[in-house]
């Protein structure tokens, strides 16, 4: 597989991290040469040299700057919160500014500098209808959804939540995010017919009116230690089901996110630390 990596040795990298959702970030802005999922799968390989959650590529389009995101499986997806918010900090970084603009597959993401190495993200609207989701059948009411794990007559866990933050998610409410082994279940719901496009499955532990815990499956990745879209999309069911407010803190395996769904516009707008691990070029 490291013949996959031909085209793109000697480009600029950078290994970050949103707490703990690491990156592989290529730059390839000043190449013609683009990513392919087999030069995914190898960067994202953990026994390989690099080794990540997702590669993130930094591009120029239209003379716009664009966030490409590809899960380490060499799937592509739509949006990655934390990985925005590493994006951002790397073009304010460049260019000195104190906010900054950028294109991702699921649209424009602006990024705010708020000191302390935490970046605010704006990740838009969130997607409630079923065809919007998507969802295979129509359905009403996306805050509880037709899935139950366990006996008919007595599931363990069912009716979970479904928004989309630019990808999927599925967000099942429970008691105790450490009662639930997700890892045994989470890779089912993901390819559960009800999601074309598969979806990240999360569960949630409501603690309070501004204060949720969260564990994710991520679609394309696995168990990971943050995912910024899972944590915004968790607020927005949580206060959708009048469990939350609008605004909450997140705690995630990894660290904490301050989420707010701004009653304003509907915007959810994500806030955290971000880490440069290290920096280099590409070799095979």
């Amino acid at each position: 597989m490291t013949d996959a990596l031909f085209d793109l040795t000697g480009l600029p990298f950078w290994k970050m991290n949103g707490l703990g959702n690491d990156f592989v970030i290529v730059d390839l802005r000043r190449t013609s040469h683009r990513m392919t999922e087999e030069a995914a799968i190898t960067l994202g390989a953990r026994d390989g040299a690099y080794g990540c959650d997702q590669i993130i590529t930094l591009e120029s389009r239209a003379g716009e700057p664009y966030m490409g995101i590809w899960n380490a499986d060499g799937s592509e997806a739509g949006a990655c919160g934390n990985a925005a918010r590493c994006i951002g900090w790397l073009l304010m970084k460049e260019s000195g500014a104190q906010g900054v603009a950028f294109l991702t597959p699921a649209g424009e993401v602006e990024a705010q500098w708020i000191g302390n190495e935490r970046i605010s993200v704006d990740m838009g609207e969130p997607r409630l209808k079923w065809q919007d989701i998507p969802l295979a059948e129509q359905m009403d009411d996306t805050r509880f959804i037709d899935i139950k794990l366990g006996p008919i007559d007595n599931p363990v866990l069912w009716g979970p939540s479904a928004v989309n933050m630019g990808n999927p998610h599925c967000i099942f409410f429970v008691d105790d995010v450490s009662a639930h082994q997700l890892d045994k279940f989470g890779p089912m719901i993901e390819h559960h017919p009800l999601f074309p496009e598969r979806a990240n499955i999360s569960i949630a532990q409501v603690r309070g009116q501004y204060d949720i815990r969260l564990r994710v499956w991520e679609r394309g990745a696995g168990i990971t230690r943050a995912c910024g879209t899972a944590a915004c999309a968790a607020l927005v069911a949580a206060n959708r089901r009048r469990l939350t407010a609008r605004k909450a803190s997140v705690e995630l395996d990894g660290g904490t996110l301050a989420i707010e769904w701004r009653e304003s516009d509907d915007h959810v707008i994500m806030a955290g630390p971000v880490e440069l691990e290290h920096q280099g070029t590409l070799s095979r």
